[in-house]
């Protein structure tokens, strides 16, 4: 569907009718902005204002679509192509849209994640929503941005950004810890002996000695299993 001529076509008939951008608009319930929006190719009208529109005209929908005027002769091969071009204008039109749809979503679901990395406590429920609802939204979009015919490929496209994306996360979680003394976000298993708290997480392991303290320190180690003696020596 080739938008420029189908523009410059409703600004020819627009002139052999006399009439103004503006009265058009009238006619039609737009505004002029959307008049000149048309006849300059920018975009095309509502599918509701194809016929309100052929009959300020005098034209056909068929006519309308193929930019110039149709010969009886030429009529149904006309119709044919414009309907196939029609469906392929609307599939386009909705792929963008669901494009525009999942850039968003994956934006805001960044954003959430970023609230909970980076302003709420680790161990508070305000974190952990944040994080999860980030990684929904964000999981959302990009199936937005791959959806396709193949369920196969979408599926795969779908768990490798999930596992990069989460792996991401967890990165920038581990940063956290070790550069700005700060409890783990996913950790398996928390154990409290005292003043210390073991986190487990599932690549390293944490020690928080003398919790809410002056004291207070952090020490990434390696993930493993240790006994609560071993935690404690970690404090001394």
């Amino acid at each position: 569907m080739d938008q420029e001529k189908i523009g410059k076509f409703i600004a020819e008939c627009r002139k052999q009718k006399k009439m103004t951008q503006c009265e058009l608009g009238e006619k039609l319930g737009v505004t002029e902005k959307s008049i000149s929006n048309w006849e300059n190719g920018r975009n095309m009208p509502d599918l509701s204002l194809f016929k309100p529109l052929c009959e300020e005209l005098n034209i056909t929908i068929n006519e309308l679509l193929s930019g110039e005027r149709i010969r009886e002769d030429n009529y149904q091969e006309k119709f044919e192509e414009n309907i196939i071009n029609t469906i392929s204008y609307s599939n386009k039109r909705v792929e963008k849209k669901n494009q525009l749809i999942g850039l968003i979503l994956i934006i805001f679901g960044i954003l959430m994640n970023t609230l909970g990395l980076m302003a709420f406590n680790p161990d508070s429920h305000s974190c952990s929503f944040s994080v999860v609802i980030g990684v929904i939204f964000s999981v959302l979009g990009f199936f937005k941005l791959v959806k396709s015919k193949s369920y196969l490929k979408t599926i795969i496209f779908l768990v490798l950004f999930f596992i990069g994306y989460m792996m991401a996360i967890m990165f920038f979680d581990y940063v956290g810890v070790a550069y700005n003394d700060r409890p783990p976000i996913f950790s398996i298993k928390t154990t409290t002996i005292d003043t210390t708290i073991y986190y487990d997480t599932l690549f390293y392991d944490v020690i928080r000695c003398n919790k809410n303290s002056k004291e207070e320190t952090y020490k990434v180690i390696k993930n493993q299993k240790y006994d609560d003696k071993i935690i404690m020596n970690y404090c001394k």
